[in-house]
């Protein structure tokens, strides 16, 4: 006798309450792809088991008994999705009652989602009291609550690997092949995915770990360093003004000598290793505007100012006379400078040598200051007579 052909793989029977394993359960037996060595053993395609008839999408509005009907003789297997809710349905029972007049009881499979298999107790059965009244045989079926599996290494069932478990048992019932022909090779794949899931993890990981330690701020430690010739007879620095730009942010402070340091907090993470701005402003010395490559430690590069106590200017003047003398050689420290056709002395000292007071002496006159105090200004004046 020819084999029947059917519509349908398998018919899903289930209560309204459990819809939602129905669709699962299709899903999965859908998109099932079988080991290309079975496929081409038995003839199968690398997912064999489609159709699957599911009431809620295939079943339309109006004469629903009949087409019930038509779709349990055109379907193959009967999964039924067993759980405390199914084994109160009456549509469920009837549906397995019907399959069994088929003829097809070995075709019906059974999926435990919820409940315990022949508990006695209503609360849990999960098997519709039809299973017992029609005589089945012995049913153990697929349960996704069996604890067979346990995580590596423990004794800690894995409720996930279990499920996967009862899929496959499933699976092999429904194409009679053996359970560990395709569990070994569902083991694979599953740790093949999960290896997957975890490097998408880290990579996901780091990325966000990235993108936190990005926009944490960070403290930035300014020192100064002074480039040029340190002379000790000269004033240290004093209340020298640091500013850094960050692109609409400007952060200043005050340092009030070179061997202190000044700490910008809260500076966002992005701006390390870019280039800002930086300004240095103090009295006897050089000015800074430069572009600096930003790190946790910046050092900045000062030089004295060597005009400030370098450049000794003054006029000579005469107050009895008011008048100014030309020609005439002054001695600043040992520096020999000649007046102007105004009167006016005007001598650069090297930096090394130069002092806060400088000692004025001459051979043609009587100076009535002997001291030049520094920084010169534009009216300074040595009295002579």
């Amino acid at each position: 006798m020819m084999e029947q052909n059917f519509i349908y793989f398998a018919f899903i029977s289930y209560s309204s309450k459990d819809t939602e394993w129905g669709k699962k359960v299709q899903r999965k037996l859908e998109r099932y792809r079988m080991p290309a060595t079975l496929c081409s053993e038995h003839g199968w395609g690398r997912t064999p088991i489609k159709p699957v008839f599911f009431a809620p999408t295939d079943i339309q509005p109006g004469g629903l008994t009949e087409e019930l009907q038509e779709r349990l003789r055109a379907s193959r297997n009967l999964i039924v999705i067993c759980s405390p809710n199914s084994a109160k349905s009456e549509w469920v029972g009837k549906e397995i009652e019907f399959f069994h007049q088929l003829g097809r009881t070995k075709q019906i499979h059974f999926f435990i989602v919820d409940g315990v298999p022949h508990s006695g107790d209503p609360n849990t059965e999960c098997f519709n009291l039809i299973v017992e009244s029609l005589g089945l045989p012995e049913i153990l079926g697929a349960n996704i609550n069996e604890q067979t599996q346990t995580y590596p290494y423990t004794n800690i069932p894995c409720p996930w690997l279990n499920k996967q478990r009862a899929y496959v048992q499933l699976i092999s019932k429904l194409l009679d092949v053996e359970f560990d022909a395709i569990w070994q090779r569902h083991k694979r794949l599953l740790v093949q995915k999960i290896v997957g899931w975890v490097f998408i993890f880290f990579v996901v990981l780091a990325a966000l770990l990235g993108v936190y330690i990005t926009n944490q701020p960070v403290d930035v430690k300014v020192h100064l360093e002074e480039k040029s010739f340190h002379n000790p007879n000269l004033p240290p620095l004093q209340n020298a003004i640091i500013t850094m730009k960050l692109d609409n942010e400007i952060k200043t402070d005050t340092l009030k000598s070179i061997e202190n340091t000044i700490l910008f907090t809260n500076i966002p993470h992005h701006f390390l290793n870019k280039n800002v701005c930086v300004q240095f402003e103090s009295e006897n010395f050089l000015s800074v505007d430069s572009i600096i490559l930003l790190s946790k430690e910046v050092y900045i590069g000062i030089y004295r100012n060597p005009n400030v106590y370098g450049m000794v200017r003054f006029k000579l003047w005469n107050p009895n006379t008011e008048s100014t003398r030309t020609n005439v050689i002054i001695d600043i420290d040992g520096y020999h400078a000649v007046s102007n056709d105004s009167g006016i002395v005007s001598f650069f000292i090297p930096l090394e040598y130069q002092k806060k007071d400088y000692h004025l002496s001459s051979s043609f006159l009587i100076l009535d200051d002997s001291t030049k105090t520094m920084p010169s200004g534009p009216d300074d004046i040595i009295r002579f007579r």
